[in-house]
């Protein structure tokens, strides 16, 4: 962000979070359209890896600045509610690793999940026997153990599907790389696994019910 257009602060500086919702040295807020960049709004640069703590922080700092009961009955309050929106939208994108790599994707002109909606053949190999075992508890002809089993083999899928995810985005990949189609991949894999497991836990809990 470049230098505050109100009191001429310059994020660059490192003292202030430059963020296009407002400055932090004289309280001004910016009005903002278009839905800005998630890394952008939180003053980050975008990247994968992304302190928790650091991030948690920044929406403290940002939060005060846009909280609307600063600016009630002020000219700026409209603003600083829709300020308010787009910083806790921000830090949901952020503080969530699926949608971050999204985001990221998104950033580098990568596939979307309609232009590449295959998964890694690898993982394409296991899927027919989870749907059966699926099916079975559907049916009820699964047991107990084999849904325990099938919801730890599935969240491991999951943890090893993420970490492929982080060594592709890290270091960033170049705009147009190959890699940004396997992340893709990685990350279907990941919205079958989690709707599988929510289907999953569902029947399980129908099960556990009176």
């Amino acid at each position: 962000m470049t230098r505050c257009p109100s009191c001429g602060a310059d994020p660059s500086l490192g003292e202030i979070i430059g963020s296009p919702l407002g400055c932090e040295a004289c309280g001004t807020l910016f009005s903002v359209e278009g839905g800005p960049d998630p890394f952008e709004v939180m003053g980050f640069e975008p990247r994968w890896s992304l302190d928790p703590e650091a991030l948690r922080k920044r929406l403290l700092r940002l939060g005060r600045l846009v909280h609307p009961d600063f600016h009630a009955g002020g000219r700026q309050q409209s603003v600083a509610e829709t300020s308010a929106a787009e910083l806790n939208g921000a830090f949901a994108v952020l503080s969530d690793d699926f949608r971050r790599a999204d985001r990221l994707l998104r950033h580098l002109d990568g596939p979307g999940e309609g232009e590449e909606r295959s998964m890694p053949q690898a993982f394409l190999m296991e899927v027919m026997e989870w749907n059966e075992t699926l099916e079975e508890a559907r049916s009820g002809a699964a047991d107990e153990s084999a849904l325990v089993r099938l919801e730890e083999t599935l969240s491991s899928e999951r943890a090893a599907a993420l970490e492929a995810v982080a060594s592709r985005l890290s270091p960033l990949p170049d705009r147009g790389s190959p890699l940004l189609v396997e992340v893709r991949r990685e990350l279907n894999a990941i919205r079958y696994v989690d709707r599988t497991l929510s289907e999953l836990r569902a029947l399980r809990l129908d099960r556990a019910a009176p």
